[in-house]
């Protein structure tokens, strides 16, 4: 059995000329402090990691190191291309498979629309599932090449805050 958390980035800098290349967009010091927050919310719920995986853009390895950073163990962080906005699902599920081989508790941190479409592949539902910047969902599943999971929970950022007071 796989824990996967599936983990949307935290508030980032708005796209504009500041950030012509927007794989460079950084958090903002708010999204920090917000998403820090989400992760004391979920140590609430006791959730242990035991590899984190994120996209390479900017925003995303920000919120990656915020979480690990955040949670008992300080679990690895690992970069994984497939990740990045614009892979497919199946991609992204064998790109996780090899990189957290053995690891019974996985984070994937992305973007939307990829992380609503994945939720609802690995779902087997048919509409996207919604996620906030820094909103976070648990899907169990027999393994990460398994399609199918089950849903365990999915919060949005400001539940996961106030859960952490």
């Amino acid at each position: 059995m796989v824990e996967l958390y599936l983990v949307r980035h935290a508030i980032a800098a708005e796209r504009g000329p500041e950030w012509p290349d927007d794989s460079k967009r950084p958090l903002t010091q708010r999204g920090i402090d917000r998403f820090r927050e989400c992760v004391e919310g979920l140590r609430s719920f006791d959730v242990e990691l035991d590899v984190i995986l994120t996209s390479p853009l900017v925003r995303a390895r920000q919120t990656a190191e915020c979480l690990a950073a955040g949670l008992a163990g300080k679990p690895p962080v690992r970069t994984v291309a497939a990740l990045a906005p614009g892979h497919g699902c199946a991609e992204s599920m064998e790109a996780a498979a090899k990189d957290a081989r053995g690891a019974s508790r996985v984070a994937l941190v992305g973007h939307e629309p990829d992380l609503g479409e994945l939720a609802a592949w690995l779902l087997g539902t048919k509409r996207p599932i919604p996620f906030k910047k820094g909103g976070v969902c648990r899907i169990d599943l027999d393994s990460l090449s398994a399609r199918h999971g089950t849903l365990v929970w999915h919060m949005p950022p400001r539940a996961l805050r106030k859960l952490a007071k």
